[in-house]
Protein backbone atom coordinates (compact mmCIF):
# COMPACT_ATOMS: atom_id res chain seq x y z
CA UNK A 1 0.00 0.00 0.00
CA UNK A 2 1.21 3.57 -0.80
CA UNK A 3 2.55 5.69 1.71
CA UNK A 4 1.59 9.15 -0.33
CA UNK A 5 -0.95 10.82 2.43
CA UNK A 6 -3.84 12.77 0.46
CA UNK A 7 -3.98 15.86 -0.87
CA UNK A 8 -7.38 16.59 0.88
CA UNK A 9 -8.05 18.81 4.13
CA UNK A 10 -5.87 17.73 7.42
CA UNK A 11 -7.36 15.39 9.46
CA UNK A 12 -8.14 15.89 13.06
CA UNK A 13 -6.71 12.60 14.33
CA UNK A 14 -4.38 10.41 13.32
CA UNK A 15 -4.08 6.95 14.72
CA UNK A 16 -1.50 4.52 14.98
CA UNK A 17 -1.43 0.64 15.65
CA UNK A 18 -3.97 -1.25 18.04
CA UNK A 19 -6.37 -3.48 15.41
CA UNK A 20 -6.96 -6.53 15.58
CA UNK A 21 -9.68 -9.17 16.33
CA UNK A 22 -11.91 -10.43 19.68
CA UNK A 23 -13.14 -13.55 19.99
CA UNK A 24 -15.65 -13.25 23.01
CA UNK A 25 -16.69 -16.13 25.52
CA UNK A 26 -19.82 -15.06 27.43
CA UNK A 27 -19.51 -17.26 30.64
CA UNK A 28 -21.23 -17.28 33.86
CA UNK A 29 -18.05 -15.91 35.91
CA UNK A 30 -14.55 -14.96 35.37
CA UNK A 31 -13.26 -18.66 36.82
CA UNK A 32 -12.44 -21.67 35.07
CA UNK A 33 -14.83 -24.39 36.42
CA UNK A 34 -14.26 -27.84 37.28
CA UNK A 35 -14.15 -30.28 34.99
CA UNK A 36 -13.04 -30.50 31.40
CA UNK A 37 -16.19 -29.13 29.66
CA UNK A 38 -18.91 -25.98 29.26
CA UNK A 39 -21.41 -25.16 26.95
CA UNK A 40 -21.62 -21.35 26.53
CA UNK A 41 -23.66 -19.25 24.27
CA UNK A 42 -22.46 -18.68 20.77
CA UNK A 43 -18.53 -17.81 20.67
CA UNK A 44 -17.87 -14.69 17.76
CA UNK A 45 -15.99 -12.67 16.60
CA UNK A 46 -15.46 -8.89 16.52
CA UNK A 47 -13.20 -6.23 15.10
CA UNK A 48 -11.60 -4.84 17.99
CA UNK A 49 -8.37 -3.85 19.96
CA UNK A 50 -7.99 -0.20 20.80
CA UNK A 51 -6.37 1.11 18.05
CA UNK A 52 -9.48 0.24 15.94
CA UNK A 53 -11.89 1.52 19.08
CA UNK A 54 -10.45 4.64 19.50
CA UNK A 55 -10.16 5.72 15.32
CA UNK A 56 -13.48 3.78 14.86
CA UNK A 57 -15.33 6.54 17.60
CA UNK A 58 -13.52 9.33 16.69
CA UNK A 59 -15.07 8.69 13.17
CA UNK A 60 -17.88 8.39 14.61
CA UNK A 61 -18.21 11.44 16.25
CA UNK A 62 -17.42 12.98 13.22
CA UNK A 63 -13.76 13.99 13.61
CA UNK A 64 -11.80 13.59 10.21
CA UNK A 65 -9.96 10.43 11.65
CA UNK A 66 -6.52 8.36 9.84
CA UNK A 67 -5.79 5.11 11.10
CA UNK A 68 -2.75 3.08 9.90
CA UNK A 69 -1.32 -0.02 11.73
CA UNK A 70 0.11 -3.79 10.33
CA UNK A 71 -1.95 -6.16 9.28
CA UNK A 72 -2.12 -9.47 8.35
CA UNK A 73 -3.18 -11.30 4.69
CA UNK A 74 -5.29 -13.70 6.68
CA UNK A 75 -9.28 -13.90 7.15
CA UNK A 76 -8.93 -11.79 10.45
CA UNK A 77 -7.66 -8.96 8.75
CA UNK A 78 -9.84 -9.61 5.49
CA UNK A 79 -12.38 -9.23 8.33
CA UNK A 80 -11.30 -5.83 9.72
CA UNK A 81 -10.57 -4.54 5.77
CA UNK A 82 -14.38 -5.51 5.57
CA UNK A 83 -15.53 -3.52 8.88
CA UNK A 84 -13.34 -0.42 7.70
CA UNK A 85 -14.33 -0.43 4.13
CA UNK A 86 -18.69 -0.37 5.61
CA UNK A 87 -17.67 2.21 8.25
CA UNK A 88 -16.22 4.45 5.58
CA UNK A 89 -12.70 4.47 8.13
CA UNK A 90 -9.97 6.10 5.94
CA UNK A 91 -7.21 3.13 7.01
CA UNK A 92 -3.92 2.22 5.65
CA UNK A 93 -1.76 -0.39 6.92
CA UNK A 94 1.85 -2.81 6.25
CA UNK A 95 1.99 -6.75 6.12
CA UNK A 96 1.83 -8.32 9.46
CA UNK A 97 4.36 -11.21 9.13
CA UNK A 98 2.88 -12.74 11.80
CA UNK A 99 -0.48 -11.94 10.58
CA UNK A 100 -3.13 -10.14 12.56
CA UNK A 101 -3.57 -10.19 16.80
CA UNK A 102 -6.32 -11.76 18.26
CA UNK A 103 -7.36 -11.80 21.46
CA UNK A 104 -10.10 -14.12 23.63
CA UNK A 105 -11.86 -12.10 26.10
CA UNK A 106 -14.24 -14.13 28.67
CA UNK A 107 -17.26 -11.96 29.54
CA UNK A 108 -19.55 -12.50 32.55
CA UNK A 109 -23.12 -12.37 33.29
CA UNK A 110 -22.48 -8.66 34.55
CA UNK A 111 -20.84 -7.38 31.69
CA UNK A 112 -17.07 -7.59 33.12
CA UNK A 113 -14.47 -9.16 31.23
CA UNK A 114 -10.71 -10.95 31.24
CA UNK A 115 -9.06 -10.90 28.14
CA UNK A 116 -6.16 -12.94 26.99
CA UNK A 117 -4.48 -10.72 24.62
CA UNK A 118 -1.96 -12.75 21.67
CA UNK A 119 -0.11 -9.64 20.02
CA UNK A 120 1.85 -11.78 17.96
CA UNK A 121 3.75 -9.11 15.91
CA UNK A 122 7.60 -9.69 16.38
CA UNK A 123 9.46 -7.47 19.03
CA UNK A 124 11.85 -5.79 16.71
CA UNK A 125 8.40 -4.65 14.20
CA UNK A 126 8.56 -0.99 13.75
CA UNK A 127 6.08 1.11 11.30
CA UNK A 128 8.91 2.68 8.88
CA UNK A 129 8.82 6.93 9.43
CA UNK A 130 8.42 6.84 5.80
CA UNK A 131 4.97 5.54 5.65
CA UNK A 132 3.48 7.32 8.69
CA UNK A 133 5.31 11.27 8.57
CA UNK A 134 3.02 11.90 5.76
CA UNK A 135 -0.06 11.07 7.67
CA UNK A 136 1.47 12.46 10.99
CA UNK A 137 2.28 15.66 9.04
CA UNK A 138 -1.14 16.12 7.80
CA UNK A 139 -3.11 15.75 11.27
CA UNK A 140 -3.65 17.85 13.93
CA UNK A 141 -3.60 15.35 16.71
CA UNK A 142 -2.00 11.98 16.83
CA UNK A 143 -3.27 9.15 19.59
CA UNK A 144 -0.22 6.47 19.58
CA UNK A 145 -1.53 2.84 20.81
CA UNK A 146 0.62 0.74 23.15
CA UNK A 147 1.68 -1.37 20.52
CA UNK A 148 5.54 -1.50 20.37
CA UNK A 149 5.89 -1.25 16.59
CA UNK A 150 4.20 2.63 17.15
CA UNK A 151 7.16 3.64 19.54
CA UNK A 152 9.07 5.94 17.09
CA UNK A 153 6.10 8.02 16.64
CA UNK A 154 6.53 9.97 19.70
CA UNK A 155 9.48 12.13 18.36
CA UNK A 156 8.24 13.23 15.37
CA UNK A 157 5.23 14.05 16.57
CA UNK A 158 6.62 16.34 19.45
CA UNK A 159 8.68 17.25 16.84
CA UNK A 160 6.19 18.33 14.59
CA UNK A 161 4.65 20.05 17.32
CA UNK A 162 1.23 17.71 17.28
CA UNK A 163 -0.58 16.82 20.41
CA UNK A 164 -0.13 13.15 21.36
CA UNK A 165 -2.79 11.07 23.63
CA UNK A 166 -2.24 7.19 24.73
CA UNK A 167 -3.92 4.51 26.78
CA UNK A 168 -1.58 2.76 28.76
CA UNK A 169 -4.40 0.38 29.83
CA UNK A 170 -4.15 -1.50 32.88
CA UNK A 171 -0.73 -0.11 33.74
CA UNK A 172 1.04 -1.03 36.95
CA UNK A 173 3.17 2.01 37.35
CA UNK A 174 5.87 0.00 37.55
CA UNK A 175 6.95 -2.07 33.70
CA UNK A 176 9.13 -0.28 31.91
CA UNK A 177 8.29 -0.88 28.65
CA UNK A 178 5.10 1.42 29.09
CA UNK A 179 7.47 4.08 29.94
CA UNK A 180 7.70 5.35 26.43
CA UNK A 181 3.91 5.90 25.92
CA UNK A 182 3.65 6.71 29.91
CA UNK A 183 5.88 10.06 29.37
CA UNK A 184 5.86 10.35 26.50
CA UNK A 185 2.49 11.92 25.65
CA UNK A 186 0.87 15.01 26.40
CA UNK A 187 -2.42 13.40 27.23
CA UNK A 188 -2.70 9.97 29.33
CA UNK A 189 -5.32 7.80 30.22
CA UNK A 190 -5.05 4.54 31.61
CA UNK A 191 -7.54 2.05 33.86
CA UNK A 192 -6.85 1.83 37.79
CA UNK A 193 -7.89 -1.80 37.46
CA UNK A 194 -4.38 -2.95 38.51
CA UNK A 195 -2.91 -0.10 40.55
CA UNK A 196 -6.03 0.28 42.85
CA UNK A 197 -4.97 2.83 45.74
CA UNK A 198 -2.15 3.42 44.22
CA UNK A 199 -3.11 5.17 41.71
CA UNK A 200 -2.66 8.78 42.79
CA UNK A 201 0.95 7.85 42.98
CA UNK A 202 1.15 6.37 39.34
CA UNK A 203 -0.73 9.58 38.06
CA UNK A 204 1.81 11.53 39.93
CA UNK A 205 4.67 9.31 38.62
CA UNK A 206 3.25 10.22 34.95
CA UNK A 207 3.02 13.76 35.55
CA UNK A 208 6.87 14.28 37.03
CA UNK A 209 8.63 12.25 34.79
CA UNK A 210 6.94 12.78 31.18
CA UNK A 211 5.23 15.41 28.97
CA UNK A 212 2.21 15.06 30.51
CA UNK A 213 -0.44 17.79 30.92
CA UNK A 214 -3.39 15.46 31.64
CA UNK A 215 -3.63 11.93 33.12
CA UNK A 216 -7.16 10.25 33.16
CA UNK A 217 -7.71 6.56 35.27
CA UNK A 218 -10.90 5.15 34.71
CA UNK A 219 -11.84 2.70 37.65
CA UNK A 220 -14.87 0.87 36.12
CA UNK A 221 -18.56 1.80 38.48
CA UNK A 222 -16.29 3.41 40.97
CA UNK A 223 -15.58 6.75 38.42
CA UNK A 224 -12.65 8.02 37.41
CA UNK A 225 -9.85 9.93 38.59
CA UNK A 226 -8.25 13.19 37.00
CA UNK A 227 -5.28 14.97 37.32
CA UNK A 228 -3.26 17.88 35.40
CA UNK A 229 0.24 19.52 35.51
CA UNK A 230 0.55 21.48 38.52
CA UNK A 231 -2.72 19.49 40.72
CA UNK A 232 -1.57 18.56 44.32
CA UNK A 233 -3.97 15.31 43.74
CA UNK A 234 -6.25 13.60 41.37
CA UNK A 235 -10.19 14.67 41.21
CA UNK A 236 -12.27 12.43 41.68
CA UNK A 237 -15.63 12.09 39.50
CA UNK A 238 -18.19 9.70 40.16
CA UNK A 239 -20.06 7.19 37.27
CA UNK A 240 -23.50 7.69 35.82
CA UNK A 241 -25.70 5.61 35.41
CA UNK A 242 -25.73 3.87 32.72
CA UNK A 243 -29.23 4.43 30.36
CA UNK A 244 -29.25 0.84 29.31
CA UNK A 245 -28.42 -2.40 31.09
CA UNK A 246 -24.80 -3.26 31.36
CA UNK A 247 -23.90 -6.52 29.07
CA UNK A 248 -20.60 -6.17 27.96
CA UNK A 249 -17.43 -3.93 28.74
CA UNK A 250 -15.87 -4.67 26.21
CA UNK A 251 -14.29 -0.77 24.49
CA UNK A 252 -15.55 1.00 27.06
CA UNK A 253 -12.15 2.73 27.65
CA UNK A 254 -11.84 3.85 24.08
CA UNK A 255 -15.28 5.06 24.31
CA UNK A 256 -14.19 7.17 26.96
CA UNK A 257 -10.99 8.33 25.77
CA UNK A 258 -12.89 9.25 22.53
CA UNK A 259 -15.39 11.49 23.67
CA UNK A 260 -13.14 12.91 26.66
CA UNK A 261 -10.89 13.75 23.60
CA UNK A 262 -13.70 14.62 21.19
CA UNK A 263 -15.53 17.44 23.75
CA UNK A 264 -11.72 18.39 24.55
CA UNK A 265 -10.80 19.65 21.00
CA UNK A 266 -13.50 21.37 21.28
CA UNK A 267 -12.95 23.68 24.11
CA UNK A 268 -14.75 22.28 26.93
CA UNK A 269 -14.56 22.07 30.37
CA UNK A 270 -12.39 19.69 31.95
CA UNK A 271 -16.20 18.36 33.79
CA UNK A 272 -17.61 18.43 30.25
CA UNK A 273 -15.51 16.34 29.16
CA UNK A 274 -16.03 13.99 32.08
CA UNK A 275 -18.80 14.25 31.30
CA UNK A 276 -19.01 13.49 27.83
CA UNK A 277 -16.37 10.23 28.17
CA UNK A 278 -18.35 9.22 31.35
CA UNK A 279 -21.68 8.95 29.14
CA UNK A 280 -20.11 6.93 26.12
CA UNK A 281 -18.15 4.51 27.61
CA UNK A 282 -21.69 3.43 30.14
CA UNK A 283 -23.17 3.70 25.94
CA UNK A 284 -20.51 1.11 25.11
CA UNK A 285 -21.26 -1.39 27.78
CA UNK A 286 -24.83 -1.55 26.44
CA UNK A 287 -24.52 -3.90 23.57
CA UNK A 288 -22.86 -7.27 23.09
CA UNK A 289 -19.33 -7.25 21.10
CA UNK A 290 -16.45 -5.06 21.24
CA UNK A 291 -16.79 -1.79 19.62
CA UNK A 292 -20.30 -2.77 17.40
CA UNK A 293 -22.02 0.40 18.86
CA UNK A 294 -20.41 3.68 18.69
CA UNK A 295 -21.92 6.91 19.76
CA UNK A 296 -22.36 9.70 17.63
CA UNK A 297 -21.71 13.25 18.47
CA UNK A 298 -25.89 13.77 17.99
CA UNK A 299 -26.73 11.02 20.21
CA UNK A 300 -23.55 11.86 22.63
CA UNK A 301 -25.03 15.50 22.74
CA UNK A 302 -28.34 14.21 23.61
CA UNK A 303 -27.21 11.61 26.35
CA UNK A 304 -24.83 14.41 28.03
CA UNK A 305 -27.31 16.58 28.13
CA UNK A 306 -30.22 13.55 30.13
CA UNK A 307 -26.96 13.15 32.20
CA UNK A 308 -26.58 16.29 33.20
CA UNK A 309 -30.32 17.13 34.42
CA UNK A 310 -30.84 17.43 38.35
CA UNK A 311 -31.17 14.24 40.12
CA UNK A 312 -29.37 12.08 36.83
CA UNK A 313 -25.75 12.17 39.09
CA UNK A 314 -22.78 13.18 36.80
CA UNK A 315 -19.41 11.61 35.31
CA UNK A 316 -18.60 7.45 34.69
CA UNK A 317 -15.87 5.93 32.99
Amino acid sequence: MTSTAPAGPDYDVLVVGGTGVDTIVLVDELAVPGGDFLAVPPIRDYVAHTGNGVALGFHALGLSTKFVDFLGDDPQGRMILDRYAAAGLDFSHLPAPAGTPRSVNLVDREGRRFSFFDGRHPHDLALPRDFYLPYLGAARHVHVSRSPHAEAVFADAVRLGRTVSTDLHAWDGEDASAHPWAYGADLVFLSAATVGERIPAVMRQILEHGRAVLVVATDGAAGCHVMERGDSGPRHFPAVAPERPVVDSNGAGDAFLTAFLHSRFSGATLEACVLAGSVSGAYACGSPGTHEELISAAALAAAVERAGRPGAGVPVN
